[in-house]
């Protein structure tokens, strides 16, 4: 078994269980009755991976059971650090002689050993070393055999207590160790005891202190037997969190427990694990891993060769995620990153919207809960345009900054006043927002669309709306009015390819963003190939929806991210505000660019101020890297300046000496002169980014949402 957890991932599985025809009916830690527009628990998922075999449900076993997983201890001694199995590191770096110093040392104290013991033995020094054993040994045994075999005692005890001294001398031990490749001056640590019941968390401590001995009986038989994975532990677990905040659970959870055992509080989708896993997990710590902390001097040395995580703490600051193509964001951090959400999201913690390019490889349809092809005929689900609000009000503003937040020459406030003169009215006349061909009539202000409109609302007797309809029309055509900018970036939706999807009228199943508040998985998949702008404008609207319906959920207690695998063109003032509000709202947002002039040039303070990690792949420009080195600002270093100069000898024999030397060697005798001063000076320059981050690597800095801070550290992201 790894001690680094590296087989966590694949083998705390449970063996297979049938699986359960619905939810059993008991309340989990965020109770979620599966809307219209949710995945029941028998839906039968929709292929998309072609004509690949379904994937199993359940890995095999190759790693620690759960038992042994629940005893390795976590330590988490600073932001990121992968706490399975860490043991944390002095805070700095012993002093460490140089080898060909130990060397040297062990030959001299060796030669000068041998050369005592040669004088001692051959008389040299006199008889004084043997009067001990003159004086310890009788008279009696003088000329037999005990004589002899006490004087060979007594010299191997002399040259034992020379070796001592001499390798205590020439630190031949540490010369030993270091030869054999083991750590200097460390002993192996022993294995800790196991755990005393109280202690052990396969036992289920907590219920047990709480006196439901026969509900932490069940689930401890459960662990033992192997029919429990992690994340049926984190699911039992965050169940149990919720009876504690509302005992009036007490009955359901102990009934389901007692019922169903491992099985018990289940996913509404009835899963309990994910199809496969291409990170490492820890969900007691709620943690993936995304690699190693190189092992160099520009790191600080207590977490140089440490493992580097990720979890809700973290991400609740967000994460900016910057590389060119190919530097590994997506493999490296967006799949492990929605692989862990989506875990968590089982067993009731987290929930995770994944937006990314059509065939972006972030894992299997039967990973998710809800998938979304936009523009695919065949996708199951469909998008609500309007976020699920039905305040037109509301409606507008997060259509307004999906439409034309980027627009430096639209005022996004007029273009939410302009959008809701017309989502008003039309809600009034007939009790639903537009769809995409009607607000697109609307916005080119066809008469036959505006007439119609008007006459019913005549006939409901809707005044107030009338008038609102109607200062629509007379501001339309007016200098700066934003109408003509929005119906052209609604007409990207109202083509071939969409016309099965934004539908309002209910004839589909749209998902919708208010659905925050339950632990659901989903996947939106744009059209990026032959519908880009589409994309990022879809993409920008995601975007402002989330941040809002985050902000706006009644309960918080799960842990919300949005992950956008290429968030081009998609921030604005108005979305990087509502990221920055998200730390406080339990949510965040992990948003990846080829570049920083992705973005505009005004917005590229203000996104790496929003964000509280950062993160710089291989391969960055200069420009790029000269604006994480100002985000990442300068530390006090210790500098040494080491000055040479030439030595003038006055004596005839040192100069003779001198002249000599400069003849064997070619170079004047020189004496250098060193000056120790403290400087500050960039963490990470811009050159540095751009061409000393070795492929494969990135410089990440991090900070939790309790202020908590870890310097840009340089990661290897492929161990």
């Amino acid at each position: 078994m790894d001690t680094d957890g590296t087989h966590d991932s694949r083998g705390i599985r449970a063996n297979p269980v049938p699986r359960p025809a619905g939810p059993p009916p008991m309340p989990s830690a965020a109770p979620f009755e599966a809307p219209s527009h949710a995945v029941p628990a028998s839906r039968e998922w929709s292929a998309g991976g072609g004509g690949l075999p379904p994937a199993p449900e359940h890995a095999p076993s190759t790693g620690p059971t759960l038992r042994d997983w629940l005893r390795v201890p976590r330590i988490a001694d600073a932001p990121g650090v992968w706490a399975y199995g860490h043991r944390p590191r002095p805070p700095e770096e012993p002093e460490r002689t140089p080898t060909r110093q130990l060397v040297s040392g062990a030959l001299i104290s060796l030669l000068a050993g041998l050369l005592l013991w040669s004088l001692v033995w051959n008389g040299y020094l006199g008889g004084f070393w043997l009067w001990p054993l003159f004086v310890f040994t009788p008279d009696s045994w003088r000329g037999t055999m005990a004589s002899v075999v006490a004087a060979y005692v007594y010299y191997a005890l002399v040259v034992a207590g020379f070796l001592v001294v001499f390798g205590r001398l020439g630190r031949w031990a540490e010369l030993a160790r270091r030869a054999l490749g083991r750590a200097s001056g460390a002993a192996k640590e022993a294995a800790p005891p196991p755990p005393g019941p109280e202690d052990d968390l396969a036992e289920w401590p907590e219920l047990r202190a709480a006196g439901h001995g026969e509900t932490a009986a069940r689930l401890a038989s459960e662990v033992r037997a192997e029919r429990m994975n992690d994340v049926d532990y984190a699911r039992i677990r965050r169940a149990w969190q919720s009876v504690r905040a509302d005992p009036s659970r007490l009955t359901a959870f102990t009934a389901a427990v007692r019922a169903d055992g491992a099985a018990a509080c289940v996913h509404p989708s009835g899963k309990r694990d994910l199809p496969v896993r291409a990170a490492r997990h820890d969900l007691l710590a709620r943690q993936v891993r995304l690699g190693t902390v190189q092992d160099g001097e520009r790191n600080p040395y207590p977490r140089r060769g440490t493992g580097l995580a990720l979890d809700p703490v973290l991400l609740g600051t967000s994460l900016l995620a910057v590389g060119p193509p190919g530097a590994g964001k997506t493999h490296a951090l967006v799949r492990p990153v929605v692989e862990s959400l989506s875990l968590q999201a089982l067993a009731g913690q987290a929930a995770v919207i994944a937006v990314c390019a059509g065939g972006t490889q972030l894992g299997p349809d039967d990973a998710y809960d809800v998938v979304i092809r936009i523009g695919d005929p065949g996708s199951v689900y469909d998008l609500d345009l309007y976020g699920g609000t039905n305040d037109p009000d509301e409606a507008a503003a997060v259509l307004a900054e999906g439409l034309v937040g980027d627009l430096t020459d639209t005022d996004s406030r007029r273009a939410t006043t302009a959008l809701a003169q017309l989502l008003g009215p039309f809600r009034a006349a007939h009790g639903r927002l537009p769809g995409v061909p009607e607000l697109r009539e609307l916005l080119d202000g066809e008469p036959a669309a505006l007439a119609a409109l008007r006459e019913t609302l005549d006939s409901a007797g809707h005044s107030t709306m009338r008038r609102e309809l109607d200062a629509r029309e007379r501001q339309s055509g007016a200098p700066g009015d934003p109408g003509r900018a929005l119906a052209d970036r609604v007409a990207l939706l109202d083509r071939p390819a969409f016309a099965s999807f934004f539908d309002t009228s209910g004839r589909t199943r749209p998902f919708s963003l208010r659905t925050l508040e339950h632990p659901l998985r989903v996947r939106i998949d744009l059209p990026e190939r032959g519908h880009g702008e589409a994309s990022r404008m879809l993409a920008r609207l995601i975007l402002a929806q989330f941040t809002a319906n985050a902000s706006a959920r009644s309960d918080r207690s799960l842990f919300a991210c949005l992950v956008l695998d290429d968030a081009t063109r998609t921030l604005t003032a108005e979305t990087l505000r509502g990221v920055q509000r998200l730390r406080s709202a339990n949510a965040g947002a992990v948003l990846t660019l080829r570049t920083l002039d992705d973005v505009p040039e005004a917005l590229h303070t203000a996104l790496l101020g929003a964000v509280g990690c950062r993160m710089a792949f291989s391969g960055i420009t200069t420009w790029d890297g000269k604006r994480f080195a100002e985000a990442w600002g300068t530390e006090w270093v210790e500098t040494r300046d080491v000055t040479q100069r030439t030595v003038f000898a006055d004596q005839p024999l040192t100069r003779a000496i001198h002249a000599f030397r400069k003849l064997v060697t070619g170079k004047a005798v020189t004496t250098d002169a060193v000056t120790v001063r403290k400087v500050e000076r960039e963490r990470w320059s811009a050159s540095e980014l751009a061409h000393s981050v070795p492929a494969g690597h990135a410089v990440l800095s991090l900070r939790t949402v309790r202020g908590e801070y870890a310097p840009p550290l340089l990661v290897d992201l492929r161990t």
